[in-house]
Parts: structure tokens; C-alpha cells; sequence
């Protein structure tokens, strides 16, 4: 059921005796150094009484910041946390009440305990932002509810700042009893919203039960009093009657060789309440209000006891579940049946070993109990807590023996989505590397077009700025405006969403079509005049990428069909292919027939799989060089798109588990020697910029020259790198025009 707040040991003056509460705490938990603790405790008390009345908002006779503290400690004592998370915990209210900062706690107690206390306040800011939710916003398919249990959980990166803040709410929820209905509502609606699925998540029973069944008690008061009084009624009629139950199974078990602690298991008002409106039946009907749980010692042990049971009784076989076979998604394993017992009643068991039943008690707390054992053993519990555990937070603390094995679960943990506040608080899920932009087009699509800059919670930044969760964005339009052409350029990193780069290539297609032939054009040459690349025969290109005329190739690149890297890497076609001399690339045509350019279907690679049939789809025609993917069709085999096209993203929508990753076949690359020219008004750290960003893309320098101007302050750089292909020199001729101070980059030519 419910649980009565803990009465801390006190002194005659009514002060919490300190020394005797650390004593009670060392017989649950073992703690090597408990000096640290207590001067924890010491600190909280004493800022608890030097704060003013007016300041002490939340004191009541029962409740403050120190005693708070000291409940939310005994709470996550229960969980086998480590000493650091209890003295986290016994500080937290106390810093998120302002009377203690949080850098003296970090001066005094040191930087991990002040992370954690900071990683709780994230958490409060966040669920106190924005009341949730199950509305959807801007076209969203989860609900306001669903994103900012998201968005709580990607901020975590150590699970024990969530552990903190559920032993918090639950203190919160245990206080609320007699305070006015209002706020009882608003914090029972919040703990059964976000942090009881939470503890559910993480597979902490032992705190999910009482969140469930406090929140509900304020929620639905008239339902939980209504159940509450049917236990009652019959709690004695019960306990005898499992206790006859407890006795037969105990001798048939122990005849058998096995050891078990076998106990009757409270069943919690929530859950009667909850299968009764998910199966419209009765309270009588619900078969596990006589319910029993066996703990054994071995794995084997578990499919022993069950044979006994349904040796002894009649088994109802859909009331059957194997969760040690097919765990449940937060790891929990057991073994559940319901059977015929003595005088025909209804009795549900539940089997599993000791460590199973840790492990639902105290989810991924388990970890420390089992610490160096889970890891090696040949049960796969701890792989599937980590293989879960991957999907919702990233932790790297205390994960077992291995470098290689961390590292992977670190890259593993990587979130794919960011979740961030428009203006009004309300939470927008977006993928990850999103840009204002992204944003704007996703508030709206003539927000989008409209906008010129960028506010993250209230200060100006650039439209490239790669959001974060948590962040709140606000854009600024301008009336009339329209997007930039730029924008579609992705190595200037102005747009990352496929649905945001297919709705402004949308817009430029709207536009005439003779002004987008010209401003293609004028892309390609100024493209080619600062690769120095002449010579190309611009009919050929256009043929590669699947247009007739040089005409409807230009204006579908002015209106953001076509990128420019498609261009360039069907010139790249051009380039003779076994060229091995070390002379400048010379994009001389070949003689004779030109190569074929079309793509086959051995050019596509699919990651982890050799020899499908994969085709290439007719609606966006992707050519070497595009970004793709795949989706597997019924008939065709992979069907290959571009990443932006609106249909391999319906599709996505629709059939998210037949879209499969696929990529262009990474043959061996020559590289050949290009010089790069850059003028530039002279500052410190330019040169290092330059070469920074040649590393990033992995070219090699070959040499370097400089010239430095003092009277007009100009500088020229001149340099030697292997590229391998046209794509990379244009996106490395883009990041450096990008620095601050160049003026001009492009190819030289000798000669």
C-alpha cells in the first residue's frame, strides 16, 4: 500500500539526533567512510536554522530542507546507492531552496557530488517549466507529456541524478497529505505523469509501487478508497488462507531439493484498480489480490518450482507469462501463473531467484549489488539492462571491468533526438544536429522562409548554432523574407533536418524557372572557376544526373532539387581514373568514348549484408556522391533514395522497421595534388584555423607558404593537399571561406 513518513531519532529539544540516524542508516547500507555523510547532515541542519521565516518557504513542523534531506537519503538507502549519492541527496533541497550554493558544496564536498545536485536542479527546471501535456504540438505524434519525459531523461547522463530526483518527488508526494487540494493535485498529476513511469523505466519496483499508488490515492480518491475498503474486508480471510498456501509449497519445494523464501505478496491498490479498467471486470474477478512470490537460488530452481506448482494445482494457462525468457523492456524477469488452489480459489504466483528479485526491487541499482559478477555471468540480465538502459540514458559510471566494453556502451548511448522549448514552453522533438532553422520550419513553413536570425533563451545566435535539448528558441522573422540559397549548401551546416532542406527546395522551385537556371548556373561557374576546372562538357554532366538538357539541370539546381556535390561528382566522372602521376588533377576529358556514368546496382553497399538486390528509385534518381538510404520493398529488393526525398520520408513515417541503412561502395581512392590560394586580412591564428580544418576532413598538407603584408595588413597563403575526390575540395574550399578574415580561396593551377 502507502507509506507513512519516516520519524527521524531527536534529542530531547526536538533536534534530530544525527549521530543515531547515521547509525540506523549503517545497519541498511555499508558505508566505508561515513565522516563525509554526517558532515552533509551537520551542514544541512545548520542552514536550515539560520535561514529567516520568510526565506523558509516550505518549513512546516514536519517538513524542511533538512529533514527532507535526511528522508530523501533513508529513501535511496533502500536502492544500495554509494555515499556520494546520499550526500547529494541530504544537500539537494537545501541548494535548490537557496540557502546553501552550490559551489561551496563543491568546494567542501567536491565536484561530483555538486554535479549531481546540479544534474537534479536540471531536472526540476525542466518538469517545472511547462505543466505537461497530452496534447500534441505542431504537429508532433507524441504528446506534450511524452516529450518532456524525453527530454528529462536525455539530460541525465548518471543514473543516480535520477535515483535523487525520484526519492525527492517521493518525499514530495508523501508531504502533500496535508496541503491544500490545488497543489495536491499538481504534484500528484506530475509524479504519476513523469516520475513514476520514470522509476517504472528503470525498473525500480520498490518506489514505482508507492509513486502509483500515492499519486492515484489524490487523483482518484473515491476509486482508491473503494478498493482499499475491499481489501480490508477481507485481508484477514486472505492471510490465512496464504498462509495454508505458503505451507504446502514450502514442504513439496524443500522434498524437492530446492531452498526457497517463499512469502505472500502485497498486491497494490494502482494495479487492482488498473486491471480492472483494462479487462472491465470486477474486483472480485482479479485473480492476483491471493498472490505469492517464491525467491530461489539458482535459475533452474525457478522452472523446478513451476513444475511443482502446477504439479499441486491447476494452472489457468492465459494467465501464464515467462518474463525470464522474454524479459519485460525495463529487465524485469519472473516467472507469473495463476492456479486453481485450495477450495477452488484463484491464487497467482510469482517465481525468480534472488538476484531477479533484487533487480525488480532496485532496477538498474541492482548494478551495484551485483557489481563484477553480471558482467562475466553466462545470464543475460546485465546485457539487457544495458541493451535497454542505452535507449534511455547515457551513463558512465560504475559500468564493470573493460575499457573496450565502456567505450562501447558510451557510443551506444548516443540520443538521436534533441527535445527543445518554443517561446510558450512547449516541447518540440527534433533530430539531433538541428539548427534554428530546422526549428523554424518546423513551427511553421513560412516561418522558415521568413526567418533572419535566432534567439536560445534570449540571446543571439547563429542560424548554424547545433541546438541542444533543453534549450528554448525563439526566431526572428523579417516581413517579405526569404531563404537563402546557402541554406540548401550543406557543408555550411545552415540546415541538418531532411524535412526542413525538402520544404526550401520547395520554395525555390515555386520561383520562375528562367531565374532558376540562372542562378544555377552562376552556382556551377563560380564553383568551377574557384576549383579552376575547365574543359567539361556540361551536356555529359547533365546526362549523368538524369537530365536531357544542360537548361533543366541548372534550374533544378537553383531550385534545390539537385545539390551541388552532384554536380561536381559527376565532373569528377570526367577525371581519368587511373591517373597515378603526382601532377596537378587536370580534368582533361578522356579519350575516346566517354565512361559510362550510370548507376548500378553493385555501386550501393547495405551496411552488414552483401548480395541484395537493390534498385534505384525512379522519383528521386540518387547518383554517387547523394546522401541515401534504403527501404525494403516486397518485390524489388532495397529500394535506394536520397535522404531528402519526401517519399523514402513518408515511408519512414509509415514503415520506420523496413528502412535500412545503405551506403555508396567505398572503393580505394587515388589522391592527387591540388594547390589551394588564400588571401586573407592578416590575424592571429589564422594559419592554425586553416590546417584545423584540413584535419577534420582528413586531407594531408603537402607544404605551405606564406605572405604577410604589415602595411595594408594582408596575408596569402599558398598550399599543397591530397584530395581524392571534387566533392572534398569544394567542401574544404566552403569551411575555409567561412573563416573569419579570408577573402577569397581557390584552386591554382600551374601554368
Amino acid at each position: 500500500m502507502v507509506q507513512v513518513r519516516a520519524i527521524h531519532p531527536t534529542h530531547a529539544d526536538g533536534n534530530v539526533d544525527i549521530q543515531a540516524w547515521m547509525a540506523g542508516l549503517q545497519n541498511q547500507v555499508e558505508l566505508a567512510d561515513t565522516s563525509r555523510l554526517q558532515k552533509a547532515c551537520e551542514l544541512a541542519q545548520e542552514v536550515r536554522d539560520h535561514a529567516s521565516k520568510s526565506e523558509d518557504i516550505w518549513a512546516t513542523e514536519e517538513v524542511d530542507c533538512f529533514r527532507t534531506g535526511l528522508e530523501m537519503a533513508e529513501i535511496l538507502t533502500t536502492l544500495q546507492v554509494n555515499e556520494e549519492t546520499l550526500v547529494a541527496a541530504v544537500l539537494y533541497r537545501a541548494v535548490r531552496e537557496n540557502k546553501l550554493p552550490l559551489n561551496d558544496v563543491k568546494e567542501i564536498f567536491g565536484p561530483v557530488v555538486a554535479r549531481l545536485i546540479d544534474g537534479v536542479l536540471q531536472m526540476a527546471a525542466i518538469s517545472n517549466l511547462q505543466s505537461p501535456t497530452r496534447d500534441s504540438i505542431l504537429g508532433q505524434s507524441d504528446g506534450q507529456l511524452t516529450n518532456v519525459r524525453k527530454m528529462l531523461v536525455s539530460l541525465v547522463d548518471d543514473v543516480r541524478v535520477a535515483l535523487i530526483k525520484l526519492a525527492e518527488r517521493t518525499c514530495a508526494i508523501r508531504a502533500v497529505k496535508n496541503v491544500d487540494r490545488k497543489k495536491r493535485y499538481l504534484v500528484s498529476r506530475e509524479v504519476f505523469d513523469v516520475y513514476a513511469p520514470l522509476a517504472h523505466r528503470l525498473g525500480i519496483g520498490a518506489v514505482k509501487w508507492e509513486l502509483e499508488d500515492l499519486s492515484f490515492r489524490y487523483l482518484q480518491p473515491n476509486a482508491y478508497k473503494e478498493i482499499a475498503s475491499f481489501l480490508d474486508e477481507r485481508r484477514m480471510d486472505r492471510q490465512d488462507y496464504i498462509e495454508r498456501v505458503l505451507a504446502d509449497l514450502t514442504e513439496q519445494l524443500m522434498g524437492a531439493g530446492v531452498e526457497p523464501d517463499i512469502m505472500g505478496r502485497a498486491k497494490h491498490i494502482y494495479s487492482i484498480w488498473r486491471k480492472m479498467q483494462r479487462k472491465n471486470i470486477e474486483f472480485s474477478q482479479v485473480y492476483d489480490v491471493r498472490a505469492v512470490r517464491i525467491l530461489v537460488p539458482e535459475l533452474t530452481d525457478c522452472y523446478t518450482a513451476l513444475g511443482i506448482v502446477h504439479g499441486l494445482w491447476r494452472n489457468i494457462p492465459q494467465e501464464f507469462d515467462d518474463y525470464i525468457a522474454t524479459p519485460k523492456e525495463n529487465g524485469y524477469r519472473s516467472l507469473h501463473t495463476a492456479v486453481i488452489g485450495p477450495e477452488g480459489k484463484v491464487v497467482e504466483i510469482q517465481i525468480r531467484t534472488f538476484a531477479m528479485h533484487d533487480e525488480a526491487e532496485l532496477g538498474v541499482c541492482a548494478h551495484w549489488l551485483y557489481k563484477g559478477t553480471d558482467v562475466n555471468s553466462n545470464g543475460s540480465s546485465y546485457d539487457d539492462k544495458l541493451a535497454w538502459l542505452r535507449q534511455v540514458l547515457e551513463w558512465h559510471d560504475e559500468v564493470g571491468d573493460g575499457v573496450e566494453f565502456v567505450n562501447q556502451v558510451k557510443s551506444d548511448a548516443e540520443q538521436d533526438r534533441i527535445y527543445v522549448f518554443t517561446p510558450e514552453g512547449h516541447v518540440v522533438d527534433l533530430p539531433n544536429g538541428a539548427t534554428p532553422i530546422d526549428f523554424a520550419y518546423r513551427v511553421h513553413t513560412e516561418v522558415g522562409n521568413t526567418c533572419r536570425g535566432a534567439k536560445i533563451h534570449g540571446r543571439i545566435v547563429p542560424l548554424t548554432y547545433g541546438l541542444q535539448t533543453g534549450d528554448q528558441v525563439s526566431i526572428m522573422t523579417s516581413k517579405g523574407g526569404a531563404p537563402s540559397r546557402d541554406w540548401m549548401n550543406p557543408n555550411l551546416g545552415y540546415v541538418n533536418a531532411g524535412r526542413t532542406r525538402a520544404k526550401i527546395s520547395h520554395y525555390f522551385k515555386q520561383l520562375d524557372k528562367d531565374k532558376n537556371a540562372t542562378a544555377g548556373r552562376q552556382l556551377v561557374e563560380r564553383e568551377m572557376r574557384r576549383m579552376a576546372i575547365t574543359g567539361l562538357d556540361y551536356n555529359q554532366i547533365a546526362a549523368a544526373i538524369n537530365f536531357k538538357h544542360v537548361e533543366d539541370m541548372y534550374a533544378a539546381l537553383g531550385a534545390g532539387d539537385v545539390r551541388l556535390a552532384q554536380v561536381i561528382n559527376a565532373a569528377q566522372q570526367q577525371v581519368e581514373p587511373n591517373l597515378k602521376s603526382k601532377k596537378q588533377l587536370d580534368l582533361s576529358l578522356l579519350n575516346g568514348k566517354t565512361k559510362s556514368t550510370s548507376v548500378a546496382a553493385n555501386d550501393v553497399q547495405i551496411a552488414g549484408v552483401g548480395n541484395l538486390l537493390t534498385t534505384m528509385a525512379n522519383c528521386c534518381k540518387p547518383v554517387p556522391g547523394d546522401p541515401i538510404t534504403g527501404f525494403i520493398t516486397l518485390t524489388r529488393g532495397v529500394s535506394v533514395h536520397r535522404q531528402d526525398c519526401l517519399n523514402i520520408m513518408n515511408m519512414a513515417e509509415r514503415d520506420r522497421q523496413r528502412i535500412i541503412e545503405v551506403s555508396w561502395s567505398g572503393s580505394s581512392e587515388h589522391t592527387y595534388p591540388v594547390d589551394i590560394f588564400i588571401e586573407a586580412v592578416d590575424r592571429s591564428g589564422l594559419l592554425s584555423e586553416v590546417v584545423m580544418v584540413l584535419g577534420n576532413e582528413n586531407v594531408n598538407l603537402g607544404n605551405i607558404s606564406t605572405n604577410v603584408d604589415k602595411k595594408t595588413h594582408s596575408a596569402t597563403i599558398s598550399m599543397t593537399i591530397d584530395i581524392p575526390r571534387l566533392d572534398l575540395l569544394g567542401r574544404i574550399l566552403d569551411k575555409i571561406s567561412q573563416l573569419p578574415n579570408v577573402l577569397d580561396v581557390r584552386r591554382q593551377k600551374n601554368g
